[in-house]
């Protein structure tokens, strides 16, 4: 059986990718990070996402692998990347297909905000 999360952002996989199909695995997981390219992202940025998750999984070690475990990896790993868009780290994607900005409105600069930033 095939364990997962997905969140708006974060999809893991208890499973090995072969042949561009997922095989379940009790050893692998996969991580899939923002699915519909919502946000830019600098290599940089996403490696922040990688550690976080490498952290995360070994914080579970000798826990069961279920999906509630992994429901709260991915939830650690949302409100990660909501803390790297509101630290402007990284931005919406403006060109995607999806805008509904589900991590709150963009920046945007003001006329009256005199060159700052704030949320609309």
């Amino acid at each position: 059986m095939l364990i997962k999360s997905t969140t708006r952002h974060i999809r893991i996989y208890a499973a090995e990718i072969q042949n561009n199909e997922l095989i379940p695995s009790e050893q692998v997981l996969t991580l899939d990070i923002d699915p519909d390219n919502e946000f830019n992202w600098e290599e940089m940025t996403l490696q922040k996402v990688y550690r976080k998750f490498d952290d995360l999984v070994e914080s579970y070690s000798g826990e069961d692998l279920n999906d509630y475990n992994l429901r709260r990896i991915g939830s650690d790993l949302e409100h990660f990347i909501r803390g790297l868009l509101n630290k402007g780290e990284i931005s919406y994607n403006l060109d995607s297909r999806v805008l509904n900005y589900s991590m709150g409105l963009p920046k945007v600069e003001s006329p009256d905000s005199e060159g700052k930033y704030l949320l609309s």
